[in-house]
């Protein structure tokens, strides 16, 4: 069974060097040790080499938990920065992309059948259901407004969510200013996974903010 075959995204952790005040890898061991199943690398900041080492400090680090096999690593946008870390032997599981970035058959046709690919979706790009068979599950939000990512749509409440959840053909992530209060109502709507950025990655600790948020989310 591939990565792709197995992709948890109940506990989606979004990261860049810009949100954290310690490295990257550092932040993302912690996650992954306290249950988080899925990471993805974005940064707007930094260039394709800085990436590259980011990604091969981060799957060595995954790796070295035991969870390369389970934990997906992604890359938000930046399908040339995938190519580059595969073909330097890193093990990166795929791309995340929004609307306007590069299209999802592209990146299917670029990382193989065996590579996640998720994207960014509206509700009605959820309901009339894109390409599909293309994509491995959508992301959605912002739950709340957010300065991590200012370029989002309007806020969804609670009741959104659960509509979506029902229409959607594809597991949803749900993620934007979410914090630990949130997870109990956002697992309440059926959605497959929470993401955050600043509520771990910009926390005092975090470890103990990814064990607060994962056992919240299991209960």
């Amino acid at each position: 069974m591939n990565i792709r075959e197995r992709l948890d995204i109940s506990a989606y952790l979004v990261i860049g060097p810009e949100n954290c005040n310690r490295p990257v890898e550092e932040v993302i061991e912690a996650a992954v040790d306290e249950g988080f199943t899925c990471i993805q690398i974005r940064s707007k900041v930094v260039s394709a080499r800085e990436m590259i080492s980011i990604l091969e400090k981060s799957a060595r680090a995954i790796n070295e938990l035991g969870k390369s096999d389970s934990v997906a690593l992604l890359v938000d946008d930046r399908l040339d920065v995938v190519l580059a870390a595969r073909e330097a032997g890193i093990k990166v599981d795929g791309v995340h992309v929004g609307q306007s970035d590069i299209p999802v058959e592209v990146c299917r046709k670029f990382l193989g059948v065996n590579s996640i690919v998720g994207l960014s979706a509206s509700t009605e790009e959820i309901i009339s259901a894109v390409d599909i068979s293309q994509i491995d599950y959508f992301g959605v939000g912002p739950l709340h407004a957010t300065d991590t990512k200012t370029d989002t749509g309007e806020v969804l409440s609670f009741e959104k969510i659960a509509e979506l959840v029902k229409v959607s053909p594809l597991p949803i992530v749900v993620g934007g200013g979410v914090k630990l209060k949130d997870i109990p109502a956002l697992a309440a709507t059926g959605a497959n996974g929470f993401f955050v950025v600043s509520a771990v990655a910009g926390a005092e600790n975090p470890r103990l903010a990814a064990r607060e948020l994962v056992t919240a989310w299991l209960k």
